[in-house]
């Protein structure tokens, strides 16, 4: 059998043990290290998700301690947004493959230059969208080719909580990217951009994008609706906000039906399909483990098979959505130092 794939771990905070635990379920990959700014925190992470009888997983404060390790087969960042391009390149550089959270990047700008260096280096790089690989939107994507609603005439889908306005935090700090649309808008973006791949094998063209939003204390998004109308008729609306609350459900409306996802549609696990006349099918896919082994799967897929990027969430997709998330700010006039972040 082959050698486990060994995962290294930058940004030890909340989301990280959920790639935590999701590579502990997987039979053929483990962490080996947990690289953290605060070395004691690095250290207690990867106490907590060492496992007796195997080696200890090994804690840093120096991204380099990881990447001089042969043994390195991929590095997951789970840092705020705006630490994330240095890592990045730094791993690139190294020839280590990355899976990074979303977004990848705040920026257009940001994101190309690393695009165009894993592709030169032909070093895998993708953007953890977990949803896009989850079983429940299999099924929905089925249903959509499958034509099980006719045409797509809207998407329509809300995330939205009541967060406590903190200066200081990654949501709502400029230098830290902060904002609803980058760390929750995206889901609503990206997962209506699937709908129309799927549904009509591309993403018709954006010919309008109506937006209003309200800003922070700190100039940042703080709630954001929008209403994207496409070539062909359709149109997607969305609402994210951190000062609001909503059911977080995606709908998609269909000539001859339509297809809800229940909240919370980012980490679904329940879809129905409803046809006029006919009953509602319910199904229900859950999680092998808590979701995230999906993309960690499809990622160790395209890395031992020499790819450079995902045919599933393929650079192309990372870019396109921070071209959309760049035109919602300008609109909105939010703006961030953004030449703080390259030497973080």
């Amino acid at each position: 059998m082959a050698a486990p794939f060994s995962w290294a771990l930058v940004g030890p905070g909340n989301i990280a043990n959920r790639f935590a635990e999701a590579v502990r379920h997987l039979p053929d990959a483990q962490l080996v290290w947990v690289a953290g700014r605060d070395r004691e925190r690095a250290q207690a992470f990867a106490q907590r998700w060492s496992q007796d009888g195997c080696a200890p997983i090994r804690a840093c404060e120096s991204l380099q301690a990881v990447l001089d390790d042969p043994q390195v087969d991929g590095v997951y960042i789970a840092t705020p947004h705006a630490f994330h391009a240095t890592a990045i390149a730094q791993c690139l550089a190294a020839g280590k493959p990355v899976l990074c959270e979303k977004p990848l990047v705040p920026s257009l700008a940001i994101a190309q230059p690393l695009v165009d260096l894993s592709r030169t280096r032909g070093v895998f790089l993708m953007e953890a969208l977990w949803s896009r690989f989850l079983p429940a939107y299999d099924q929905v994507g089925r249903w959509l080719v499958e034509g099980a609603i006719g045409r797509v005439r809207s998407i329509q889908s809300t995330f939205c909580f009541p967060a406590i306005f903190d200066p200081q935090s990654r949501l709502f700090a400029p230098e830290l990217a902060g904002g609803a649309l980058l760390d929750i808008g995206i889901y609503n973006i990206s997962l209506s951009r699937w709908v129309l791949q799927v549904a009509q094998g591309e993403c018709p063209p954006l010919l309008h994008a109506e937006v209003q939003g309200v800003l922070a204390p700190t100039g940042v998004d703080q709630r954001v609706s929008a209403t994207l109308a496409f070539a062909g008729g359709v149109v997607s609306q969305w609402v994210c906000a951190l000062d609001a609350v909503a059911d977080n459900s995606l709908q998609i409306l269909g000539e001859r039906g339509c297809i809800q996802v229940a909240a919370n549609f980012w980490e679904a696990q329940d879809v129905v399909l409803k046809r006029l006349g006919e009953a509602d099918q319910h199904v229900n896919r859950p999680f092998a483990a808590n979701g995230f082994e999906y993309e960690i799967v499809e990622a160790m897929c395209c890395i031992r098979e020499g790819r450079f990027e995902s045919p599933r969430m393929p650079h192309s997709e990372t870019l396109a959505t921070l071209t959309w998330m760049d035109a919602i700010r300008a609109k909105l006039g939010v703006r961030y130092p953004f030449e703080a972040y390259g030497d973080r």
